[in-house]
């Protein structure tokens, strides 16, 4: 058997568990939606909020998966691509904006398409911000400066 098909099915695990957060990560979202739905014409709430809601989560988890917590084969995959990938949902973020443009609310599709971008990346950066005020800064082991490193150089490159 060649090492690729021998990766390929050692990747299976990581393919589970991504499915596994995925379809939970959907479900929430199917529930937001489902709490908040937009009428015909109306502003996406339900979509910016998960999305923006999604970034800073994904900020905030990412911080954690790379900087704090040991090492794991599964927990990127599961957050960060399973549940935030099936919760967030940028595809229809561009439909409801298409949407919005195709019944004459120009005014709503201009302040929702760059209000999405903007405020998820500020979310990322809030949630990443929130992880390291919440964990102080604390860096696992093999994530920590060295006495060549002092912390000031080591934050700067992150």
């Amino acid at each position: 058997m060649s090492s690729e098909k021998r990766r390929s099915r050692r990747d299976l695990d990581v393919l589970g568990v991504i499915a596994v957060g995925g379809g939970l990560g959907s479900i929430a979202r199917y529930g937001l939606a489902r709490a908040m739905p937009t009428p015909a014409g109306g502003f996406p709430w339900a979509t910016l909020i998960t999305n923006v809601v999604g970034c800073a989560v994904l900020g905030g988890l990412m911080y954690l998966v790379l900087e704090v917590w040991p090492p794991s084969r599964y927990r990127r995959p599961f957050f960060g691509v399973g549940v935030c990938g099936g919760f967030t949902t940028f595809s229809t973020a561009m439909v409801e904006t298409r949407g919005l443009l195709d019944g004459g609310h120009l005014a709503s599709a201009g302040i929702y398409l760059p209000a999405s971008v903007l405020l998820g990346v500020l979310a990322v950066l809030g949630g990443a911000a929130l992880a390291r005020a919440a964990t102080r800064g604390r860096l696992r082991p093999d994530n920590a400066p060295t006495a060549a490193e002092p912390a000031v150089a080591q934050e700067g490159q992150r």
